[in-house]
């Protein structure tokens, strides 16, 4: 224990971690990739076997992937512009968190934590809707949509996890954390695997996530968490998996072209907004949960 507890405080030195955070996080995601085309044929040849694979399945997984390239463009753009922000802030920070083996734990717990607030904003602030709907706008769930991403995803998470640079933890700490959280993501969008036991009560897992997918009633904005789950059922946020989620927004988005599954939100708040009568109005589309109407829309229905 003595031995162990060396290894997780005794500073280390900063150059070699942070390189080998770096190196470690570029792997990780090259690892992911891969193992997630291997899966994605996997899935594809069961749905194949089971006869579920049809036109409509294929268009909207290839439409899925489709997004990675204007994300990916995005998130360079966005990436590089993070990292000289973060470590331009982090030399005017007078206080520093620890840079050892603990002090990185600590992040990835928090940054954990930050991705839950994160997620739930993006279902509670239709601003923040306009990109994570077109995560949620997919009728199928396989690996395809775990990389079902907006081009403006990388400026939302850029955002919230300032506040753990502002407590003074080590940038690469940070950017390593949230690599590790969205690569752990890839493998719960899926139909596969079922309930694993135990593990449900902590880690979040593909039956919570395909919760967190359904626009059931029961099923709507649950299941925030990244790795662990234990955020939402301390938050009350939490649903189990009781029947099979029906995938896709409340308001079914059909199209399979890749355009209009980034900007289909785009034109529904031009809409509103162009309706609303006086800037609460306006404010209120763009700050409250999708789905908001002003008193005098309501009291009309």
């Amino acid at each position: 224990m003595d031995e162990l507890m060396y290894y997780l405080v005794t500073p280390v030195n900063l150059a070699s971690i942070t390189d080998y955070l770096e190196y470690m996080s570029i792997d990780i995601y090259d690892w992911t990739l891969v193992f997630a085309l291997l899966f994605l044929t996997v899935e594809l040849t069961d749905d194949a076997l089971t006869r579920r694979f049809s036109g409509e399945r294929f268009f909207e997984t290839l439409s899925s992937l489709v997004t990675q390239i204007p994300f990916y463009f995005t998130e360079v753009v966005v990436f590089s512009v993070a990292v000289y922000g973060y470590f331009t802030i982090y030399e005017f920070i007078p206080w520093k968190m620890p840079v050892n083996t603990m002090g990185f734990l600590l992040v990835l717990l928090m940054a954990d934590f930050t991705y839950y607030v994160e997620h739930l904003c993006l279902h509670k602030v239709r601003l923040f809707w306009l990109a994570h709907s077109v995560h949620h706008s997919s009728g199928v769930m396989n690996t395809a949509t775990a990389f079902r991403f907006s081009l403006f995803d990388p400026v939302v998470s850029a955002t919230f996890h300032l506040p753990l640079l502002l407590l003074g933890f080590h940038p690469m700490f940070i950017f390593a954390a949230e690599i590790l959280i969205q690569a752990y993501q890839f493998w719960i969008h899926n139909e596969m695997i079922g309930k694993l036991g135990p593990l449900e009560w902590v880690m979040n897992t593909p039956s919570h996530h395909r919760v967190h997918h359904g626009s059931d009633q029961e099923y709507i904005d649950k299941n925030y968490g990244g790795i662990l789950i234990i955020w939402d059922r301390l938050f009350g946020t939490f649903a189990k998996e009781d029947k099979i989620p029906t995938y896709g927004l409340a308001t079914p988005m059909i199209s399979k072209n890749p355009i209009t599954v980034q900007f289909h939100e785009f034109y529904k708040i031009f809409r509103d907004i162009k309706k609303a009568k006086g800037l609460g109005e306006v404010m209120g589309y763009i700050l409250r949960p999708p789905g908001w109407q002003p008193e005098h829309k309501k009291l009309k229905e």
